[in-house]
Order: structure tokens, then sequence, then C-alpha cells
């Protein structure tokens, strides 16, 4: 979507007859010199196609067409040899990197509440060698504390380098992995724990004194307590019969002589490396069982869609390692000889929330080169711009919009514009660091404006995924010299995808102009099924005639001529209205997500009603502005009540709307502050 050119139509008239010329005179050479042809036939080349010839599929990569890729390397099938594959060949490159904290302190902000600042120095990293022998003493020091192989242990930690040498060790050991999100309430914790009879967890200082400590009474299986953090060593009021650790204290244990020495249980390819929990947000928690073989599959197919991985890239882990996507990507990059280095959503950037003002933020000190990022914070990160943007003075804001509309012009037709990159966007992707080559986008549906966003400001490649945990995280992803928008790519190398029809919402292999329908994902990246649930995992996995597991995912999709596929709708996401009408309520919170106003949205209908509404959390700053605009005064919640507000908000919402070809909706009557 194109940015409103606010200026006179004389000025506009110049500004395009000096591109015009500019770009005759410069056209030629960027052309031959840049390679842009053969990025446009990658562009448009096949990607992928139905194998059986049936418009159903199954439709497999171009380059699996024979036969779906399982492994990265030769012999290498399970996840401890993948490790020490990496610190074999890249022993003395950086491994996990995480910064120093040089001081903390309490910020008193104006409304009276108190903000947690830090200033933080340089990356101190951990060389492959160093991560696999800490790895080797941890794993060693678990097995004498009594851990057993094939025995579950759980990871309930934030994102760090001591999650994944903790999961490594796991890996070697042979001990499977419990993963929980960190933002899950108490009961949903300790259903998980105790469901899979863990007896060991691994967690950090803050989460067991936030969240686990109120719980342990709940899980009675519980015995030793291992915390990443090296300080306190003393823990009191721990219920009887549980013991805390240090993971210093373990990994010194682990390295003495006689447990080296003991024999380690190595893993088979079959093995369950780790059991990920669901979020939750659809009922109970679901343990996914995945297994080392599916891990490594669901990484080789990933790696095989980044142009140019090796060594010299730097990925910047921030995402919870307890989803998918940010455990695969991680994977992958150790994988590769990548250094990884950590980082969190409060510290991310310059003006994160928990970054001092003045001092920077981990994206301008790590300068990665990769990035994993979920769509809600690309959309965040696309509103913040835009609202610098509308604050900058008219010529500098002009300058912007011409800018941000040829370069989408210009993307269009797969072309590149390096000067505009060098003069107007330079400052934004120093955002990210300045390096960002590519962004891998996945976990939910990315809105066609964020993506092309993004691909302008930031000056690289988004590369859209799509899959799920019950298929490691690997179903698609779209190619880094494709810049349509909205749609996933194509099968990876290490699955296959079908179309099946489902009647009830009226898809089928059958429609034209492209075949649609419930996408069923087949391959060795599919999960074994669900922990003690077999109901489940026979409603949602089969085995076909060959004995390949296939996933029925409830997402609708719709393969291209190309061999690329669009996630159309949601089963689950679907509510059908009082005239009979489907509405997809992610499509709807997708597109309202970008409107300035809005923070976030919750969509709702019912069968009984003939629209759906939404719960809307406001952007305080946007709002606070359009109140001054509509001469509203008073305290936020004031605002937020205010008659005339809702009024306005509704006016600007229906305009969002409209502007994105929605079918007409409402929203509740009150504003929640």
């Amino acid at each position: 979507m194109k940015l409103k050119e606010d200026m006179s139509p004389l000025l506009l008239q110049v500004f395009r007859s000096v591109v015009w010329v500019y770009s005759v005179i410069t056209f030629l050479p960027w052309y031959v010199l840049s390679g842009a042809s053969a990025s446009q036939r990658r562009a448009k080349r096949l990607k992928a196609h139905a194998v059986s010839g049936r418009p159903a599929g199954p439709y497999r990569s171009v380059n699996s067409a024979q036969r779906l890729v399982s492994a990265l390397h030769e012999g290498v099938d399970t996840l401890d040899k993948v490790f020490e594959y990496a610190a074999q060949h890249f022993p003395q490159r950086d491994c996990l990197g995480t910064r120093e904290l040089l001081s903390e302190e309490d910020e008193l902000q104006p409304n009276g509440k108190i903000f947690k600042k830090v200033i933080l120095g340089e990356y101190q990293w951990m060389s492959y060698e160093q991560a696999f022998q800490a790895a080797q003493h941890f794993g060693s020091g678990l097995a004498s504390l009594e851990q057993k192989p094939l025995c579950n242990i759980a990871i309930f930690c934030e994102t760090r380098a001591e999650w994944m040498i903790a999961a490594q060790a796991c890996f070697m050991y042979n001990f499977p992995v419990v993963t929980l999100y960190s933002t899950l309430g108490g009961p949903a914790i300790a259903h998980g724990l105790n469901e899979t009879e863990v007896t060991h967890i691994i967690t950090s200082k803050d989460l067991l004194q936030s969240r686990l400590k109120a719980i342990l009474l709940d899980v009675p299986r519980l015995q030793h307590i291992i915390v990443v953090d090296s300080k306190p060593t003393t823990w009191p009021g721990m219920p009887r019969g549980i013991m805390v650790h240090n993971m210093d204290a373990v990994q010194e244990l682990g390295a003495k002589p006689e447990n080296m020495a003991k024999p380690r249980a190595q893993p088979l390819p079959s093995d369950i490396a780790v059991i990920m929990y669901t979020s939750g947000s659809t009922g109970i928690p679901k343990g996914v069982m995945i297994s080392h073989s599916n891990i490594i599959a669901g990484i080789t197919g990933m790696a095989e869609r980044i142009p140019d991985l090796d060594e010299n890239d730097t990925y910047i882990g921030y995402l919870p390692l307890a989803h998918v996507l940010e455990l695969s990507a991680e994977l992958v990059s150790l994988s590769h000889g990548c250094r990884i280095g950590y980082s969190s959503p409060q510290t991310l950037a310059d003006q994160s929330t928990k970054i001092k003002k003045g001092s920077k933020g981990d994206t301008s000190v790590l300068k990665p080169t990769l990035m994993a990022a979920v769509p809600e914070i690309m959309d965040r990160i696309y509103k913040n711009v835009m609202t610098k943007v509308e604050e900058m003075s008219s010529v500098q804001r002009s300058l912007f919009v011409l800018a941000y509309n040829y370069k989408m012009e210009q993307i269009s037709k797969g072309y590149g514009t390096p000067l505009c990159d060098r003069l107007v966007f330079n400052k934004v992707r120093s955002l990210l660091g300045g390096n960002t080559r590519l962004l891998l986008s996945g976990g939910a549906p990315l809105s066609a404006a964020t993506q092309r966003f993004m691909n302008i400001c930031f000056c690289c490649p988004v590369g859209q995924g799509y899959g799920l945990t019950e298929t490691c995280g690997a179903g698609t992803i779209s190619d880094m010299c494709d810049f349509s928008t909205g749609r996933v790519g194509a099968p990876l190398v290490c699955s296959e995808i079908k179309l099946k029809d489902w009647e009830e919402g009226g898809y089928y292999s059958t429609d034209k102009p492209n075949p649609r329908g419930e996408i069923l994902i087949g391959g060795p990246n599919v999960a074994m099924g669900y922990y003690k649930n077999e109901a489940k995992k026979v409603e949602d996995f089969f085995v076909d005639e060959n004995g390949q597991r296939w996933f029925c995912t409830g997402d609708i999709g719709e393969f291209h001529p190309d061999g690329c596929l669009k996630i159309i709708d949601r089963k689950k996401d679907l509510v059908k209205l009082q005239a009979g009408e489907y509405v997809s309520l992610g499509k709807v919170e997708a597109v309202l997500k970008n409107c300035p106003l809005i923070d976030n949205i919750c969509a709702y209908a019912n069968s009984d009603q003939s629209y759906v509404i939404s719960f809307v959390v406001p952007n305080q700053k946007q709002l606070t502005s359009l109140a001054e605009q509509s001469g509203v005064r008073g305290s936020w919640e004031e605002v937020c009540n205010s008659p005339v507000m809702e009024k306005e908000v509704l006016r600007v919402i229906t305009d969002a709307a409209v502007t994105a070809n929605m079918e007409r909706f409402e929203i509740p009557k009150k504003i929640r502050a």
C-alpha cells in the first residue's frame, strides 16, 4: 500500500522527472552489474509442483521432487552429533554470546511508576569448543544428580545462552527436554510438569521466585531444581525433598574425571528429543513429541531456503526458545557455525524499554545478519517508524514518502534502489544494526503492508514461513528473491503438502483459478504425536500407505501456479454469522493491528448475530493526540469513556477497515483504558 503523497502537484511532477532521468542514466549499468535479471528469473521460476499431477497434490519443492531430504550431513542423524560436527568444524569460532551487565538502576517515570533500566557492555563469547565442553560437563553433572536416560527433564527459562547449553547437554545424554513457555500460568506449568513426570527442572532465579515457587507443592515428583544464575547460592523456603543447585556447581560436578569417565547413553534418531508444550491459547497445553530425526529434518529444510548461510553469519536470539520457531532457527545457526548473540524484547533496540537513554541496545552492538521475528513485533516496528515519520518536518516527511513509494514500485518489478537505501532508509535500517540481510517471519500471518514496509525500510528480504510445532516449524518458506506479499512460499525440501477438501467451508482442490483446501503436511519433520493424548493424536495425525506421517493443520490454503502456498483461512478461526456468511477473525485482527490507534485487538463473533465485535487496546499516544484534536480533555480513563472519542475511534477504525476492503463490522461501545 502506497503512502499518501501530501505535496503540491508541481513539486511532485518535478521529483518524478528527476527520478525518471536518474533511472534512465543508471538503470542499464545497475541491471548488468547487480545480477537483477537472474534474481527476476529465480523469482518467477516454478518452485514446487504436484508430483501426482492432481490439483490436491501432494506438492513438493522442485529440489526434492524425487525424494524428501531428512539430514544435513551423512551420518549426522541425532542432535548431539549435529553439535559435535559444528564443534569439530568451527572450534574457535564464536558460538554463544551474552552482553555484560555494567549497571542497573531504577528510573522514576513522570506517571510515578518506576522502570528498571540497564547499561550493557560488549558481547562476551563462548567458542564452539567451549560451548560443547560446557554442555558435556553439564550433562555429566545431571547424570550424577540421578537424571536417567529417556526420562524427561524440564527447561523453564528465558532465552539465553544457558538455555541452549542445557538443551545440548540433554541431547547428548538422551534426556528428553520438556519445554514450557515462561508466560504460562501456574496451573498450566504444573500440568506440564506432572504429565511428563519430571524430577529435574532447569530454570532461572527470576522464574523460580515469580512462577515456580508458588506451585512446587503441586508437583510432588520434583526433586532437583537447577538455577542457571550464579547467585544466590542458597535458597531458603524450599519445600522438603527439593534440592536447589546452581548451574556452575552442576558443571563442576560433571567435570570430575570419575563422572566424565562414565559411559553416556547416546540417543537414537527415533528417540524423543523434545516434548514441546503449546501455548495453551485454545485450552490445556498439549505436549508435542519431537524426535531427533524430526528436528534434524526440519532444520535441514529451513537451512536450504537461506542463501549463503555459513559461519560468517550472526543470528540474534530473543524470541522464546520454548517456541519451535526460535529453537529451530538457533539450531539451524549452530549447524552452520554461525554465532548467536542473545537479547530480549526489552533490550533489543536503543529505544527498548530496559535500555537507559543514551546507551545502546543489542542490535546496535551485535549487528546481526539474520533475525527471526513474529508479526506482532514487526507490526510494532512498523507503527513506531510511521509515528516518527508523522513527527518529521514537512520536507523530511515528503522525502520519505516519495522515496518509499518509488522503492515500492521498483521492488514490485524486482529492481533495487541503492541510492534511496543509502540516503533515506539507512537510518531506519540501523535500528536492527544495519547489517541484516534476511528477516524470517513466522508464528502467525504477516500482513502485506507490514511485509512490504520491512522490505523497503530495512533493505532486505522478508522470508515469510509457515509451520507448526507439530511439524518442527517446517512447512514452507518464501524464496528470498520473491518479493510478492501474502504468500508463505513453496514446500521445504523436507516436506510435502496436500490439500484436503473442506465441504462446510466451501473449499475444494478443484476450485478455479487455484486449488484450495485444508493443508496437510507430510514428511520426516512431522512429529510423533501428542504426549499421553492418544485421542488427539488420532484426530490430527495419520500415517499413509507408504509409512509417512501426516499432520492435519486446520489451516486453509491455496496453491498458486508457481507452486507457492497462500494461507487464506483457518477452520477454527472461521465463524458463521447469522446470515450464513463466514468471517475470519484472524483476518480482522491482522488488518486492524496496522491501524496506529490500535496496540492490540481481539475479534469475536457469535453465530446468533450478524456482525463481529472487536475488543481494542488503544495506543495511548495516538488516542491522546486524537483527543486533543477533538477538544476532549481529562484523565486517560475519562478520554477512553468519552462518547465523542468512542465515535471518533469507531470512525478511524472503520476507515481502516474500508481501506483494507473488509466488510462492515462493529466494535464495542466502550474503549477500555
